[in-house]
């Protein structure tokens, strides 16, 4: 092999772990590679290392510099894989089963906050050693790619993946052959074949049915993520659940523990309690096997977020599965119903199933407590069998590189430690240096959205205001899912009060607003359409700009750069939101609605209890009308905009620093960027639950 084709096979070796994702300086080498390259993006590392011809690699050889830079990073890949657990040692293993995987933007099999999450599990699983292998699906289509015309209507263009020209790898079996399982359905047996993806130390097996020999529909059962009707979703799910726990056994990984994010993996207890009944075990036995080896988070406590399927549906696709179990379907029926719910229901069957059940923040358990108590009604509800494990955070992901410079010098172990008393090192920070941190992340994040919002003003003809943003303003941001519930447009109730706060050029603020609403989510297009629509008003003077295309490299610069992250779900339908995590680990201060891990944080017990940092809106009584908790609540934001926020963003003193608010943003990371970590999380996952995941 010649030194050309030497250093492609490193970077493609770099390129293909999905490390690079939260590895600052893989990442860069990248982003530095791809510059010269008309077309390619850095945040790409497989199609740039595609783009690379040999006289570019030969150029790159007699960089002694660049070789010596390549060579580190290979070398520190070595060794973290060089630590990765044993997965034959089924004994210690967790299988992690989820739709979605949010793990870099070249690759699209995320749609949401699930998959983020997801994604972050899996890192912190890495940097942890745990013996985590994940299952997911191989979608050819991805979400969708968002823009937004002149008239703030969001169109939904292709996200395609092209997986042979993509970091993931065939599963193949000992004589380099595809390797397949059979997933039974109502109108034939799918085969179902691989692709590996290494997220770090952790493979991630994505599960894909365009497979030759397969029927043309069957073919496209991984074609969309979340597309198609109510038969796509169950055969999807059939795939998720029954193909994921087939490929792994195919693959001679025999799990401990199963562990199911959300309900759309449910199907598998149903293929693991097969295993047992053919191991000569009786229902009753089956189901007391299954439950010891069975977890399920649960992540929404709006109805609609859980999937259900109606009698006919689910005979004609599960009694295939239901005799290869040998039980009547009508004997699987009663695992999905009861109490309340009277259809097929994939959360109702990984409740019955599952032997530990949590929400995913301490309020979001007491809500799923009361969702799914008719199904114990011998029990009170605070018995309900589902506790909580609050949601977090990587904090290496999410944690921008201003901040990262300054753990790096004072938490020495921060990018994989759990201990609270740690951090607290940083407050040997020089507040002037803490600000000039936070100045210089604000200033990269306005870098972007003016080039962003470029884009959009030259395809729509239409000003997209990016163009007046100022580095030293206050900047807030708001970015996620246009659910009606998420409350997009509460900030737009008082347009004149709203203007007021905007408009003061002596103590200038702006708002950041970015997100997607579902194509079928016609009131939350509305929402979207509504927020571009007013951002042109003049009463708000620009400073109200709309960034299309939310992604995680716009999610990351956000949640880094933002120096307030705003959060108005309408209480208590936000599970827990974990936006405002990343920006508290940025020193981002939270301004929230009393829900989610926000809720906890700021409770008696929670870690923010006596600092008192951030803001709540609201309070924690019952309000029978939203309307009413609509106007209290814009009413509360209002004042505290104009009373307390940016008042202490301004405010500042003979050496131009405002120190109250240095203060808050060093309690948020202190404070919060271990709490709300998930290497915490996944560290409660084993000991709470008393199944060690590591």
């Amino acid at each position: 092999m010649n030194d050309a084709a030497s250093l492609r096979a490193q970077l493609d070796r770099l390129a293909r772990n999905l490390r690079w994702f939260y590895d600052h300086p893989t990442r860069t080498l990248f982003q530095d590679l791809a510059a010269p390259l008309d077309g390619i993006a850095g945040d790409d590392p497989v199609a740039v290392v595609q783009a690379l011809d040999d006289a570019a690699l030969t150029r790159l050889t007699g960089d002694a510099a660049a070789m010596d830079r390549i060579r580190g990073l290979v070398a520190a890949l070595d060794g973290e894989l060089a630590g990765a657990p044993d997965l034959s040692d089924g004994a210690r293993v967790v299988a992690y089963l989820s739709a979605e995987f949010g793990l870099c933007d070249p690759l699209h099999t995320y749609s949401g906050g699930l998959g983020v999450l997801a994604g972050d599990h899996l890192r912190s699983a890495s940097d942890l050693a745990l013996p985590l292998v994940a299952a997911g699906l191989a979608y050819r289509d991805g979400y969708f790619t968002q823009t937004v015309d002149a008239h703030g209507q969001q169109h939904a263009e292709p996200a395609p993946n092209d997986l042979e020209h993509s970091a993931a790898e065939p599963v193949v079996d000992r004589t380099g052959a595809r390797l397949t399982v059979e997933v039974p359905m109502g109108d034939g047996v799918v085969m179902v074949q691989a692709w590996r993806v290494a997220v770090g130390r952790v493979p991630l097996i994505l599960l894909d049915t365009d497979v030759a020999g397969n029927a043309p529909h069957h073919r496209d059962i991984t074609r969309h993520l979340y597309g198609g009707d109510q038969d796509t979703r169950i055969r999807q799910e059939l795939v998720l659940g029954v193909g994921g726990v087939r490929m792994l056994d195919a693959m001679g990984i025999q799990p401990a523990l199963y562990h199911l994010n959300e309900g759309h993996a449910a199907f598998a207890g149903l293929e693991r309690l097969g295993v047992h009944r053919r191991e000569g075990k009786d229902l009753d036995g089956a189901l007391s096997a299954l439950r010891e080896e069975l977890q399920f988070t649960t992540h929404t406590p709006v109805p609609a977020g859980h999937d259900t399927f109606d009698h006919g549906l689910a005979e004609h696709h599960l009694r295939p599965l239901a005799d290869h179990l040998g039980i009547a379907f009508e004997g699987l029926w009663p695992l999905a119903t009861g109490g309340d719910f009277h259809t097929w229901n994939q959360t109702v069957l990984a409740l019955k199933l599952a032997g530990r059940t949590n929400g995913v923040a301490r309020l979001h358990g007491e809500v799923s407590r009361s969702m799914f108590a008719s199904l114990w009604p011998d029990r009170p509800v605070e018995e309900v069998p589902i506790d909580h494990v609050t949601n977090g955070v990587h904090p290496t992901s999410w944690t921008g590189p201003e901040i990262a410079a300054l753990l790096d010098a004072y938490v020495p172990g921060w990018r994989r430690g759990t201990d609270p008393a740690a951090w607290k090192l940083l407050r040997e920070v020089d507040r002037e240096v803490l600000w000039q941190a936070r100045t210089r992340a604000r200033g990269r994040l306005l870098e972007a959205v003016r080039a962003r919002t470029a884009v959009r003003a030259a395809r729509t003809g239409a000003s997209a205001g990016g163009e007046g943003l100022d580095p030293e303003a206050l900047t807030i941001g708001f970015a996620r899912r246009f659910a009606t519930y998420k409350r997009g447009a509460l900030m737009l109730r008082d347009l004149d009060r709203l203007g007021a706060i905007l408009g003061d050029d002596d103590r200038p603020v702006q708002i950041l607003v970015a997100g997607k609403a579902h194509p079928a989510d016609r009131d939350g297009q509305g929402v979207l359409r509504h927020l571009v629509d007013t951002s042109t008003d003049p009463r708000l003077k620009g400073r109200l700009v709309f960034i299309e295309g939310y992604d995680l490299e716009l999610g990351g610069l956000l949640t880094s750069g933002c120096d307030v992250w705003l959060n108005t779900p309408l209480r208590p339908k936000e599970a827990s939101g974990t936006s405002g995590m990343k920006s508290a680990m940025n020193g981002g201060l939270n301004l929230s609605v009393l829900d989610g891990w926000w809720d906890e944080a700021v409770s008696d017990q929670g870690p923010l209890a006596e600092e008192g940092i951030g803001w709540s809106i609201g309070d924690r009584s019952p309000v029978p009308d939203p309307a009413a908790r609509d106007a209290a609540d814009a009413e509360e934001l209002y004042r505290l905009l104009a009373e307390e926020v940016v008042p202490t963003f301004h405010e500042r003193d003979a050496d131009d620093l405002p120190q109250r608010w240095l203060t808050m943003a060093l309690d948020a990371i202190v404070l919060l960027s271990p709490v709300y970590s998930t290497h915490r999380m996944v560290h409660d996952y084993g000991v709470r639950y008393g199944v060690r995941e590591g």
